[in-house]
């Protein structure tokens, strides 16, 4: 556990959540909110959340999908199609302060739970719901993580211009909106500090990742008074084109590789106007520093492809770490390439408590994400993912007072 508060509560200690989510968005943000103290309910068909049984390395175990999505959560089991089901629901929603869905668009609605409805159980609830899209011609959409790349702008912009359009490695469409599904859930628990009152959070994948691709929007708006000098490309249409690993930002930048040349023997290197001076002694082109041909930010703009590939000659020699310890004495903005094996083993990363070793009742241990929330007075402690139903006598019986015999009818009746 990081810091040394006492028994200080959590953030949000006190508050019940409500977690209908499944596969990655809605989990991504309820795990968020359980690591920063929330009491958060995931509530699971009986057959359980689909993403335990996908992509297993271990057979008849939970897979690291959901374990990595899934920590610090209590489970219960329920058909909210029956009944009873429906019965207990309302309860369980009476309950909550948040109530967190990623159902296909009206599904809960079909449930009979619509969100007048839900406020005349819970005037004080927040009902979050992400979906794939806002309202309009994509509104039924089937939404999938590389889906809203596409449709958000991320991959029209990701690649090479030559190339096709790339998804990113990063989950911004899943995991990018669950962090902006936790924001408006934060504010409108804020908000009914003042006005009492719940309200509606709706986030919407594609509107996350253009969130997200907001520089793009930028560029396509100063495409109108001409090419955009920052870009290594040589030919601009009427629409942003894809830049390969142009910043993207007013200091340009390229990995280049460094020795022995293997996939992630890269570094990136941002070139500063104070740079210049420094890299030009470095890669062994002194003279380049006063020629009035390269002196200047405005003078290599038109040349940055000729101006990396002269960095790259150099940096290719060396290995990345060392290029790394050269370029980071001279103050230059730069970071290696680092391989997932490579962040899996990082001791800053273990020390920063963002790569954690979770013990887990089947599975032994497993490693995952820590939280990159850190509150000095909120320290996250990661605990395993739940079982399936791990939780449902706690809850049924301890919370909601149903009685031994009804929780043994309720199961054999297939209600939880």
């Amino acid at each position: 556990m990081t810091g040394t508060t006492g028994t200080l509560p959590k953030a949000l200690e006190g508050i019940r959540v409500l977690d209908m989510t499944h596969v990655q968005s809605g989990p991504s943000a309820t795990q968020l909110l359980a690591w920063l103290g929330a009491d958060v309910v995931k509530l699971e068909a009986p057959t359980g959340d689909i993403t335990r049984k996908q992509l297993r390395d271990l057979p008849d175990v939970d897979s690291l999908y959901f374990t990595m999505l899934n920590c610090n959560k209590r489970s219960i089991t329920l058909n909210t199609k029956s009944e009873r089901g429906k019965e207990i629901l309302t309860e369980l929603i009476r309950r909550s302060d948040v109530m967190v869905e990623n159902f296909g668009p009206g599904a809960v609605d079909r449930m009979g739970f619509t969100w007048d409805r839900i406020q005349e159980i819970n005037p004080r609830i927040v009902y979050a719901s992400i979906k794939g899209f806002g309202d309009g011609p994509y509104t039924n959409f089937k939404a999938y993580e590389v889906v809203a790349q596409a449709m958000g702008g991320s991959m029209s912009t990701t690649g090479f211009e030559d190339g096709p359009p790339l998804a990113t490695g990063a989950q911004i469409g899943d995991s990018g909106t669950g962090v902006h599904a936790v924001a408006g859930i934060l504010a409108a628990l804020f908000q009914r500090e003042n006005t009492g009152r719940g309200q509606r959070v709706n986030v919407a994948m594609q509107h996350a990742v253009l969130n997200l691709c907001r520089v793009k929007l930028r560029d396509q708006q100063r495409l109108t008074h001409g090419p955009l000098a920052e870009y290594p490309n040589e030919d601009f249409g009427t629409e942003v084109p894809r830049s390969g690993n142009a910043s993207g930002g007013g200091q340009p930048g390229w990995a280049v590789k460094c020795a022995p040349g293997g996939p992630n023997d890269y570094v990136y290197v941002i070139v500063q106007p104070v740079g210049w001076q420094p890299i030009s002694e470095l890669i062994g082109r002194p003279e380049l520093a006063g020629d009035p041909e390269w002196s200047t930010p405005e003078a290599r703009l038109p040349k940055l492809s000729k101006m990396f590939q002269l960095i790259e000659e150099w940096s290719s020699t060396l290995p990345k770490w060392e290029v790394l310890e050269k370029l980071n004495a001279h103050n230059i903005p730069c970071g290696p390439i680092l391989s997932t094996k490579e962040i899996i083993e990082d001791s800053s990363l273990v020390d920063n408590e963002m790569v954690v070793t979770v013990p887990h009742p089947e599975r032994g241990e497993f490693v995952t994400v820590g939280s990159p929330l850190k509150l000095s007075d909120s320290p996250v402690e990661v605990s395993s993912s739940p079982l399936l139903g791990q939780h449902n006598e706690e809850v049924y019986i301890g919370e909601l007072g149903l009685g031994d015999e009804e929780l043994r009818l309720l199961k054999s009746n297939g209600v939880i």
